[in-house]
């Protein structure tokens, strides 16, 4: 969302005056107003020493007005720069650092490092830039590999925005953009800078400090009772610091290498599948997509047909990975041992056993590669007639397996606050940030309910496409449980609605040492040969 038309140059240098940094109080109210910046500052600095594993490092940020989170950073032991448009919010910052740091008065095109700093804070600042995604391009240019960028700004799906509506408090002329989580994650990753998580924008706050901000961008009911209560309590709880998060969200996003072409990463897992594998893996390898390459990374699980055999004949073909387990495990755990060898930017959860037509690849793929959405999946309803189970000559398995999916569907649907037709489908594509963080457990067919849960409360909402299906029956080789797996997926509903998700710690473990190229492969500790230039497990 943007402002149209959006205001002048002339227009936004009256209102980015004095006292738009620094307030318009006297010195009391400043030093207050500051001590909650840096409050705020630490809550920033923290997430920083999360992301980078230690304190310390190059840190630049962009519109750092009068050097609150600057100061606090020298504390802990970072080398500092800010970027301040602002002479007088520069003037107070440089005032306040002294030879600390640096202090550049200007744009960002005025910084000539490249592949610099560690770190880039940008705290309520994107949604003032006229080119956010030219903007981020060159916060790239400044990082390092491999370096962190937080990004802070006013949430569109934020409680105060949904409650407020047209009269949100973010809603100002200086605002020219504004974003929900799915775009921002989106822009981050078109640029490089790859999301890793996004998290409540707390703010420390007190009383005074939102009633002056509602004096300054009145809204006529709030202001109104806020300075009605500021005028009745003492000054000792009008100053006291509170968190909150009123509006605000934080993405945390890393450098990663930028390539021309995008990668899609395809996950077969196999296990006695002989009489169908072959020409699925031949179809996959056949499939042409339009601006995207492919790598397929085939799990097989000890099998006690041909389908070892099989998996074997492709491993010289080209962007084809072969991972081989010692002990059928189940499908999830095939999944994740996949996950573990995907180097895609989009991936893609492909069966051996055509259900599933190929050829709606290109439409399953089409919002990710447009940056319109990051989670796809594929319906297999494509509307509101059953056909998830229908069965030659079994209607009563085809019924029963019919209800079990609408029961479980709106038992996932009232877990997340959504409305799915058929979250459990296979065909789930996704960009590689949507799991980023995350850490599976699940073995068996409970691995979709975790995959999608834990994706959604990340914060990314699927789209369904229709797809076309055909479901094979249990005589040829269908292998859920009837009496096993529900039981396993409402536990599974049950566990992953409330787990805590740790993204940023696990994030910074995937950055554990791997083993070796050439070396063995592991799945759960359990040794096996490494095969056709398969990358190491961890």
């Amino acid at each position: 969302m943007m402002l149209h038309p959006p205001p002048s140059d002339r227009e936004l240098s009256l209102i980015y005056d004095e006292n738009y940094w620094l307030q318009d109080g006297d010195d009391d109210e400043r030093r207050h107003f500051s001590q909650l910046k840096q409050a705020t500052a630490r809550n920033y600095l923290n997430l920083v020493e999360r992301a980078l594993g230690r304190p310390g490092g190059r840190l630049l940020e962009i519109g750092c007005g009068a050097g609150d989170l600057l100061a606090a950073a020298v504390e802990l032991g970072y080398d500092v720069t800010g970027v301040e448009y602002s002479e007088h919010a520069c003037s107070r910052a440089r005032e306040r650092l002294g030879n600390s740091g640096r202090i550049v008065c200007g744009n960002i095109d005025r910084l000539t490092e490249k592949n610099h700093f560690d770190v880039c804070v940008i705290a309520d600042v994107i949604e003032h830039v006229r080119d956010p995604r030219e903007f981020l391009l060159q916060v790239y240019e400044l990082l390092r590999p491999g370096g962190i960028v937080i990004v802070a700004t006013p949430s569109l799906d934020s409680w105060s925005a949904r409650l407020m509506r047209t009269k949100w408090m973010e809603f100002k002329t200086e605002h020219l953009h504004y974003f929900t989580q799915e775009t921002l994650h989106s822009l981050l990753f078109q640029t490089g800078l790859e999301p890793i998580a996004s998290l409540p924008g707390h703010k420390c706050l007190s009383l005074d400090y939102v009633t002056d901000h509602f004096r300054k961008y009145r809204i006529p009911a709030v202001s109104f009772a806020l300075e009605r209560l500021r005028a009745l309590l003492p000054a000792a709880v009008r100053k006291a610091p509170f968190q909150v998060v009123a509006s605000g969200i934080i993405s945390v996003g890393v450098k990663s290498p930028r390539t021309a072409r995008r990668k899609l990463s395809i996950i077969v897992p196999a296990y006695n599948e002989a009489a169908t594998l072959e020409p699925v893996l031949q179809s996959v390898i056949d499939k042409q997509l339009e601006g995207v390459d492919k790598e397929i990374v085939i799990v097989e699980s000890n099998s006690t047909d041909r389908t070892r055999e099989i998996v074997l004949k492709y491993q010289a073909y080209p962007g084809v990975k072969i991972v081989l387990e010692d002990r059928p495990r189940g499908k999830g755990h095939a999944v994740r041992a996949g996950l573990a060898h995907a180097t895609g930017d989009y991936i893609l959860i492909q069966d051996g056993d055509q259900e599933y037509d190929i050829e709606d690849y290109d439409v399953l793929l089409e919002p990710l590669a447009s940056g319109k959405r990051a989670f796809v999946l594929g319906s297999r309803h494509g509307g509101r007639t059953w056909k998830v189970r229908q069965f030659k000559g079994e209607p009563l398995a085809a019924m029963l397996l019919n209800f079990g999916h609408w029961l479980f569907k709106v038992l996932v649907n009232l877990a997340l606050g959504l409305k799915l037709d058929d979250p459990f489908t296979m065909y789930k594509v996704f960009r590689r940030d949507c799991i980023a963080g995350l850490t599976f457990e699940s073995n068996r067919f409970d691995f979709d309910y975790e995959l999608l849960m834990k994706i959604v409360r990340k914060g990314y909402r699927p789209i369904e496409i229709p797809v076309n299906y055909r479901s094979r029956s249990f005589s040829e080789g269908k292998k859920v449980s009837v009496a096993r797996d529900p039981l396993t997926w409402l536990r599974a509903i049950l566990k992953f609605r409330c787990v805590d998700l740790n993204v940023l710690d696990g994030w910074r473990a995937s950055l554990a040492p791997k083993i070796p190229e050439g070396a063995l492969a592991r799945t759960d500790a359990v040794a096996v040969p490494s095969v056709a230039g398969t990358a190491s497990l961890p």
